[in-house]
């Protein structure tokens, strides 16, 4: 089932730079869980040639924001209160994908969760990441 405000997660998406720095996409959205991906650049790599963790990081905190707004009203937006990440794994492969999701949702604040995966060339998966953390809901016209 997709999400009816996709659309907008998908525009308000596009307005991050350092999505776009990284080559990050939408891959799925759905009422509670966000999936965005982004290849393993030359330019998020760390000294040992693995995915850099600011990478990882960005990917599932970014993903888990998205799985909290598909719960909130459209005049509404979330920043990130605080968010504690987990690192398994080096990010080996080709891609990283972060799958967020919403663990409950209340007005005052919003649980989250994400894992994120290295994709290898041959398509295998090992999760090198979780992530677990609270979004505030903010008005959407609100400076932040």
């Amino acid at each position: 089932m997709s999400d009816p405000n996709a659309a907008r997660i998908r525009e308000s998406f596009g307005k991050q730079s350092l999505m776009t720095t990284f080559g990050a996409q939408i891959d799925h959205v759905e009422r509670g869980s966000v999936t965005i991906s982004s290849p393993i650049g030359e330019n998020a790599l760390q000294q040992q040639g693995f995915a850099h963790a600011g990478l990882t990081f960005a990917l599932g905190d970014s993903a888990a924001g998205y799985a909290a707004l598909t719960m909130l009203p459209a005049d509404q937006e979330v920043v990130t209160a605080e968010i504690k990440i987990n690192l398994l794994s080096p990010g080996r492969g080709a891609r990283l994908r972060a799958t967020g999701r919403v663990v409950k949702a209340g007005r005052r604040m919003v649980v989250v969760t994400s894992e994120v995966f290295a994709q290898g060339e041959d398509g295998a998966e090992t999760c090198i990441a979780v992530l677990q953390g609270t979004m505030v809901p903010v008005p959407a016209s609100a400076p932040v």
